[in-house]
């Protein structure tokens, strides 16, 4: 049987990325604090396209009931159902070159974005 495609995946480069930032940042916790379990990739409204990507380290006590779990590599990554349409088909990767190490989104739905790609518009 064919597996269907998908819908957002995540780079092997990303998902060690991740992995790297979450076991440091769950060696540093103190005690009472909750340390990063995934990365949540989210698509809000702003920018100066119309929208943007967020990045944002979770805590389980911040994983929804129904967020898509993508798990590669050790990593976790989470987004939202609504996040989820803008990213159909749409990967995440990490960049790590001359000007600086990023995470960024190759996303096909985009008909344009900003110079730093964390914004983007739909055509």
């Amino acid at each position: 049987m064919i597996q269907p495609a998908p819908i957002f995946s995540v780079s092997d480069s990303a998902a060690n990325r991740i992995a790297s930032v979450i076991a440091k940042k769950q060696a540093s916790a103190t005690s009472g604090q909750e340390a990063p379990v995934a990365l949540r990739v989210a698509v809000e409204a702003g920018g100066c396209n119309g929208f943007q990507y967020q990045f944002i380290l979770t805590p389980p006590g911040g994983l929804a009931a129904d967020d898509v779990r993508i798990e590669k590599n050790g990593a976790l990554v989470v987004v939202d159902p609504t996040s989820l349409d803008l990213l159909a088909g749409a990967e995440l990767m990490f960049e790590d070159k001359l000007m600086g190490a990023h995470f960024a989104v190759a996303n096909p739905n985009a008909a344009s974005s900003c110079g730093c790609g964390t914004s983007f518009s739909l055509a």
